[in-house]
């Protein structure tokens, strides 16, 4: 476009320049009007940044509002910016072929997983459709890209002889609280170390654990959990609300690190592998449902919106499969 208007005023001035003078005019005209361009072009980029900010602190405002963790927000707002920041086009000009084309580059690049590719193109996904609800574009770019297909593989878990040895070689009191508490409740190990002591419900068995979300639900653990808590808790002479606290110094609550670093100090000892909390509820859950339990009830008691997600949790053991064929198939 500026080529052409510089060519124009050129033209126009044939008859009153001289050759020299016109070669001045049309270097001058040039020179100028690629700084314009330069700058219209930052402009540009300036006006697009500024653009995918303000909406995307929108979204994470109302994300916040729906109940979604701050870790949670912090991730979806990294994921989001990485791409605006790649793509470098305010999000009302981003298509199909955009995403896309910056999905497979991440993988190839980042060495990606289909699992983590797939989680990018869902919190995409939650950005565009936001958008969409919210008029600021016509269509989310992302419903032509379909979920990325992985395979799926079967996660360990805790056999009964394991789960008995774990119990049994607890260094303290405190350790084998935690133990029993994560295998009979099933509860995320976050809920654990945010519990207080008088969230528990000795009597009852149950105590009341803040989930995702800051959704409060009942858990429930069976007698032995109840007599390693009373046990722990009578060895305690400070006043501090913690339920659990540090090894050394019961004016500190204890901290998710600090669990996951005593369960990898046991299964090294013991020769266990991978025993970490989230083992404990992926047992559980798998045991519940292998015994008959309703997954609705499983889903109920572990915390889980969509029961989808419960699903996965589930292992169904192969003897059980071949003992359910004999009984309603043979």
């Amino acid at each position: 476009m500026f080529k052409n208007f510089c060519d124009d005023v050129v033209m126009s001035m044939l008859p009153h320049l001289n050759s020299f003078q016109l070669n001045t005019l049309k270097s001058t005209l040039e020179i100028l009007c690629s700084k314009h361009m330069t700058e219209a072009n930052k402009l540009d980029d300036n006006n697009s940044e500024n653009e995918g900010k303000i909406v995307l602190s929108k979204f994470i405002q109302a994300k916040k509002l729906e109940g979604c963790s701050s870790k949670t927000l912090t991730y979806y707002e990294n994921t989001i910016t990485k791409m605006l920041s790649t793509l470098e086009k305010p999000p009302k000009h981003i298509d199909t072929s955009d995403l896309r084309q910056y999905l497979n580059e991440y993988q190839e690049k980042n060495n990606a997983s289909r699992v983590s590719v797939d989680n990018i193109r869902r919190i995409l996904s939650s950005f565009f459709s936001w958008l969409e609800d919210e008029d600021y574009i016509i269509k989310s770019p992302v419903r032509r890209i379909h979920k990325v297909k992985s395979a799926k593989v079967v996660k360990e878990v805790f056999s009964d002889e394991q789960v008995e040895i774990l119990k049994d070689n607890c260094n303290s009191l405190r350790d084998k609280a935690i133990v029993e508490l994560l295998c009979s409740s099933g509860m995320r190990v976050g809920e654990l170390v945010n519990l207080n002591r008088n969230d528990i419900n000795l009597v009852e068995r149950e105590c009341v654990v803040l989930g995702k979300g800051n959704k409060e639900r009942v858990v429930y653990f069976d007698a032995r959990a109840k007599l390693a808590i009373e046990g722990y808790l009578q060895t305690r002479t400070d006043d501090n609300p913690a339920l659990f606290t540090h090894a050394h110094n019961n004016d500190q609550r204890l901290q998710i690190g600090g669990v996951e670093k005593m369960l990898r100090r046991m299964g090294a000892l013991l020769n266990i592998n991978k025993v970490h909390p989230h083992k404990f509820r992926r047992t559980l859950a798998t045991s519940a449902i292998d015994k008959g339990m309703p997954i609705e009830q499983v889903q109920h008691l572990l915390g889980h919106q969509k029961i989808d997600t419960t699903l996965h949790y589930a292992m169904v053991k192969q003897h059980n499969v071949k003992h359910a064929h004999r009984k309603f198939i043979s």
